[in-house]
């Protein structure tokens, strides 16, 4: 499998894996996204939570070039562990909600 197909994959597994977590209610719901022509892939909670509107986006990923870059990520989860397990190193992610002054301070890719 190329590249480009790994990644999908594995984005794709990973938020399905953490779209379970979300337990599906009459006013509340849980959507995955995956724009593979575009290559955009989110989790997120839409609904309502008593009176008041939720709309929160759990984690944003996307494929740039031959990097993922991670652009949300709402959790305590140690994304770059989960998919190191996937066979994605932190060399192949960057961090894109940190400022791209400080990303070459990381142990991931700073671009």
């Amino acid at each position: 499998m190329d590249k480009l197909g790994h990644y999908r994959q594995c984005l794709q597994a990973f938020l399905t894996q953490y779209a379970k977590y979300g337990a599906q209610t009459a006013d509340m719901e849980t959507q995955l996204i995956f724009d593979t022509a575009n290559d955009h892939y989110l989790l997120i909670r839409t609904g309502w939570e008593k009176v008041h509107r939720v709309h929160a986006c759990i984690f944003h990923f996307d494929i740039k070039g031959d990097k993922i870059w991670v652009q949300e990520n709402n959790t305590d989860i140690e994304v770059d562990k989960e998919l190191e397990a996937l066979g994605i190193s932190k060399h192949e992610l960057v961090i894109g909600f940190h400022h791209p002054s400080m990303r070459e301070y990381s142990e991931y890719a700073a671009s």
